[in-house]
Formats: C-alpha cells, structure tokens, sequence
C-alpha cells in the first residue's frame, strides 16, 4: 500500500476480466465474445469518421446514436443515456441511484462487478441467495431495501427470468430504484423495456458488446424515464462530459440500425448455444439453461479446474470462478460451430 493513496483505496478489490492472450490461434471461450463480426455498415462508419473532424470534440449529447437507440427500443429520446459500455453506465446508476440509507439486494450469485461498485461507492449491499437450480425467487426481494440490482439473464448462469416476473418485482417494490443489467437480453430473454413506461423507477441497462459484436468499440445504454437518467446524466457530467468518441458514436449508431445483421448473428449463435448444451449433455454435464450466449456447466465426475486446465493445454479457454458455491463450473462462451467442435473433442478425448 502506497502512502499516498486515498483511504480506503487499499479495500478496494477490483474486477477482475477475463483472460485477454496475447498468443495466436487460441480459441476463446472465455469473454463472451460475439464470434461473428461487427455489421459492415458500422465498420463503413468509423472509417468515415476517422477524418479531420476528430480534432474536435465528440456531441457531449450523442444525439444521434440516442435517436437510433430510441427508435429501436419503442421509446422517446430524452429516455435514452449512452456511455462508455454498460459498465460505465452500470456504475454511474449505483452512484446517481443506489447510494442510500437502506442497503441494496442483489443475488448471491450474478455479475462480479456489482459487489466492486458497491465497495467503491460504500454502498452497503445484501446478496439474496438465488435457490438450488439457480434461479432468482422474486418473493426473496420483498423486504425493506435501498435499492434492487438484477442482471436479467443473470450472469454467469445465464437462466432468465419471465417479463412477468420482472413486472412483479417492480410492483412489489416500487418505492426504490430497480436496475434490470440486460447485457445478454437479445440471445433469449425478453427485454423489461416495455415496463419502462409504467414504472418510474426502472432502469434497464444494455451494451453492444455482446449481441452487436462492438466489445472493442466500449457502447452501452441505459432505459429509464427523464427524472430518473438525471440522475445518470449529473453523475457523467461530473465524471466525463464526453464519455463516447467520435468513432464509437458513428459505429454504434449504424450497428443499431442494422437490424438484418443483429438478428443473422445473433440466430446463428442461438442455434450453435443448442447443439452445444446437447453434446455436452450427452458427456454428463449439468447444462444450466441458458438464454445468454454462453453456457454454464458442471460435471459430477471432473473437478472444473483441472477441466479447465485440460481445455487450456489444448488451446482453449474457457472461464471459471473461485466464489464457492459456483466454483465447479465453468462458464464457456458460444462461439463458432468450428470452435465449440473443437471444445467438444477435447473433452471427449480427455474424459473417455
């Protein structure tokens, strides 16, 4: 610990990401990753902003791509905010909405970076254990809090739940901030978006990374009505006044509004999603059901790590975590049909 850091810097555990290699030919499993490509329409895009223009500043408002973003969720304009990809956005919402007197529930089971918020902004939090098949209890979340954080498909199990149960969530607290993470929505689920208009204490929050294959261009959003994203818009004034470039302002805007190219992806990486848990099924793996582009598994007869290990040896990687109760499962990304056959034949050839 340096003496010059400020305090509580020294309590601080960051995120920690996956695996980035810096080798070639691996086949990565392991960051979720949308193995297929941005559109070409963004691509076009951002070179025809790479020109003398990025000597000035990017629309601190980023008007248009909010405009593409509205009209491809159904809702107006001042519903929309952007920022550097969701997690930016994820983090503004616990500083401009989660910090109160009472402490928020989250499940015991979900996303890593929500417990580093939470440390960073002294946020007092209280994990919910998600029941024995990994699923979120609604009627768990009906007790006094400050706030609610879900990510819907959770991750990392991947399991959603139902729009209904998304609404009876908000009703049943709707006196406090409810933030709906749908990083994974598009590969499965259904989005809460809709619910937006009903309830004024909705936040949900999106990214491009995933099912828009923009990860390296750092887009996300969020969804919430104007009183609640001031909240969202005072935070990013205070911390970046313009969180977005030029470059991902052009790009992001024509992914959004390539829909052809959204929906062939995203269809192509459902149906490789299907044919894997099949054959792991068939090896003997608990496949959790997933509406995400990934795949959480476990089996009764291999220890993750060394499976893991295994995986690593033949050049793939896949992911696990050290939280105990998930600690026996690996989280593997969908990726190619080429790459998840070569997943496949290893363990097979490594487990007989």
């Amino acid at each position: 610990m340096s003496r010059f850091w400020s305090e509580g810097v020294d309590a601080l555990r960051p995120y920690q990401p996956g695996e980035q290699p810096k080798v070639e030919g691996l086949v990565k499993l392991n960051t979720n990753e949308n193995p297929y490509g941005p559109s070409p329409r963004a691509l076009a895009a951002i070179r025809d902003a790479a020109n003398d223009a990025l000597r000035l500043y990017p629309d601190p408002d980023a008007s248009a791509l909010r405009t593409a973003i509205a009209a491809d969720c159904g809702v107006p304009d001042d519903h929309v905010f952007v920022g550097n990809g969701s997690d930016e956005v994820l983090g503004h919402a616990f500083a401009g909405l989660m910090k109160r007197a009472s402490p928020i529930l989250v499940p015991d089971v979900t996303y890593s970076f929500y417990r580093v918020w939470c440390e960073l902004y002294r946020i007092e939090r209280v994990p919910v254990p998600l029941d024995d098949a990994f699923r979120l209890r609604v009627d768990d979340y009906a007790r006094p809090c400050g706030g609610v954080v879900i990510a819907n498909p959770n991750a990392p199990t991947g399991i959603a739940l139902p729009i209904g149960e998304i609404e009876r969530l908000l009703r049943l607290q709707p006196a406090v901030p409810v933030l709906v993470d749908e990083a994974y929505v598009d590969f499965g689920a259904h989005t809460a978006v809709p619910l937006v208009s009903r309830h004024p204490n909705l936040l949900v929050v999106r990214t491009l990374s995933k099912s828009h294959a923009l990860a390296g261009l750092r887009v996300g959003y969020a969804i919430g009505q104007p009183a609640l994203l001031e909240a969202l818009e005072r935070v990013k004034g205070s911390f970046n006044s313009y969180p977005l470039d030029r470059l991902a302002l052009a790009g992001a805007a024509a992914a959004v509004a390539d829909r052809a190219h959204f929906e062939r992806s995203r269809d192509r990486v459902v149906a490789t999603r299907a044919w894997l848990a099949g054959a792991l099924a068939a090896m003997g793996f608990e496949v959790l059901p997933s509406s995400a582009n990934f795949l959480f598994v476990r089996h009764p007869l291999h220890d993750a790590a060394r499976l893991q290990a295994v995986l690593r040896e033949s050049r793939v990687l896949v992911r696990r975590f050290t939280d105990e109760r998930i600690a026996q499962f690996l989280r593997i990304t969908v990726g190619t049909d080429d790459e998840c056959g070569a997943l496949v034949r290893v363990l097979r050839e490594q487990m007989g």
